[in-house]
């Protein structure tokens, strides 16, 4: 489809609406894993059978992946088959939409592995036309380079995003911020966007905010901090919350901002791994948030009690992210939620 989801009183839902299952993808570059390879694909069917306790998990495998991923996943993790390149499902699936009456729509985002960073991707750029077109969900192909983990919304026409990814000449160069925020506005369906200049210090993905700050609910931002102010993430953060102290939301509304220290720099192979306890996923009742242990314990602690003051009614599930951090990123990231909608997807019948 060629039309524009807002004229059809589309909208994309926050991740705390209610879904209708997860979807994943199995880890296929090796390479980005390396020695890791194995623990990564533990994490990964950790994190599938944490969800699994919530909703529907559906994993995407690949046709020689199929056996490995059904024995770390289990049983009760459905497996679907779609060809791709790589394993982030929140930035290649598909971003679903709810309408007025509750039906579900998809956005098939253009995808270039982060700015041309990994080859081959072409696989990769098919999977959320692939996916939608298998669940029989319409599919609104958007004219933008864009990942999932670089925007949230609140559900009440508020979009988060960052200037150092959306802006980034690597994804639309021929694209202006007020063309992007037009094309947001009008696939999206929101009314305001607040942009925040960077993300985590040295992340790959050239700052998705999924890794530095997310709506915990409508007026309510959750941002990791830093205290040190050695760390190149210090200026970062101090420069992002000042942003939102004087930003208000699309109801007119100043933000109530919860601060989550970061956890203490990790490096491997000379590179400072991107740790970040936002990049957490909601389920239907719980949160599932990476840990990352050894010298982060004190830090795991104290962010476990803060998700669960803010999060009083839901269920804080930890799950070891340090293997899959290795590869980039973390347990939003390699997530995404189809909403609870119509038609109903009988997800046994695709598969």
């Amino acid at each position: 489809m060629n039309k524009i989801p807002k004229l059809f009183h589309y909208t994309m839902p926050p991740e705390w609406y209610a879904h209708a299952c997860t979807f994943l993808e199995w880890p296929a570059r090796k390479e980005i894993w390396q020695e890791h390879f194995t623990e990564s694909c533990k994490a990964y069917g950790d994190v599938a059978k944490a969800i699994a306790k919530f909703e529907p998990v559906v994993m995407i495998v690949n046709e020689d992946t199929k056996f490995q991923a059904a024995h770390y996943c289990g049983s009760d993790v459905q497996l679907l088959e779609i060809p791709h390149d790589d394993s982030w499902m929140r930035d290649n699936g598909p971003t679903f939409l709810v309408n007025k009456k509750g039906e579900l729509a998809g956005i098939n985002w253009k995808f270039n592995a982060w700015g041309e960073k990994y080859y081959p991707f072409e696989n990769d750029n098919k999977v959320a036309s692939h996916l939608l077109n298998a669940l029989n969900v319409p599919c609104f192909d958007a004219p933008i380079v864009l990942e999932g983990g670089s925007i949230h919304v609140d559900g009440e026409g508020t979009l988060l995003t960052t200037e150092e990814c959306l802006l980034n000449p690597n994804r639309n160069p021929h694209l202006s911020k007020e063309d992007i925020e037009d094309i947001l506005m009008n696939y999206l369906n929101v009314e305001k966007i607040i942009w925040l200049k960077k993300g985590l210090y040295g992340d790959e993905t050239d700052g998705h905010v999924d890794n530095i700050a997310c709506f915990a609910k409508p007026g309510t931002i959750l941002i990791q901090t830093c205290s040190d102010s050695s760390d190149p993430n210090y200026e970062i953060s101090k420069e992002n919350i000042e942003i939102l102290k004087h930003s208000t939301d699309a109801k007119g509304r100043s933000f109530e901002i919860i601060e989550i220290e970061q956890p203490p720099a990790m490096y491997e192979e000379g590179q400072r791994l991107s740790l970040s306890y936002i990049n957490f996923y909601f389920t239907n009742g719980g949160i599932v948030v990476p840990v990352f242990g050894g010298i982060c314990k004190e830090a795991d602690e104290n962010a476990l009690n803060i998700l669960q003051n803010v999060f009083p009614d839901r269920e804080i599930v930890a799950v070891n992210g340090l293997p899959i951090v290795r590869g980039g990123g973390n347990i939003h990231c390699i997530t995404q939620q189809m909403p609870l909608g119509r038609p109903y997807v009988n997800m046994k019948e695709v598969i």
